[in-house]
């Protein structure tokens, strides 16, 4: 499992967080926990395949908004027992 953060340009407001998290959606298959933060530019979700950077790029930028920056780390499993 990945945890990618994605750092946006252009967020204006809660409608512009929601046409990213859709823009990701479509552009990669298994995302989830998609949300993004207007105020802080960012956009956060995890997928069990590495996103493509070159395709979310365009797909962001068609849309009027520019990807400044992608970081891509392991999610840490949570580990469920008494133990």
């Amino acid at each position: 499992m990945y945890k990618t953060t994605l750092k946006i340009d252009g967020m204006m407001c809660g409608m512009c967080e929601a046409h990213i998290n859709d823009v990701i959606r479509k552009n990669v298959k298994d995302a989830k926990k998609v949300s993004s933060s207007h105020s802080k530019g960012i956009s956060t979700f995890e997928s069990e395949t590495l996103p493509d950077e070159t395709v979310l790029k365009k797909a962001i930028a068609e849309t009027g908004y520019e990807l400044k920056d992608i970081s891509v780390e392991e999610a840490q499993k949570k580990k469920w027992g008494l133990f």
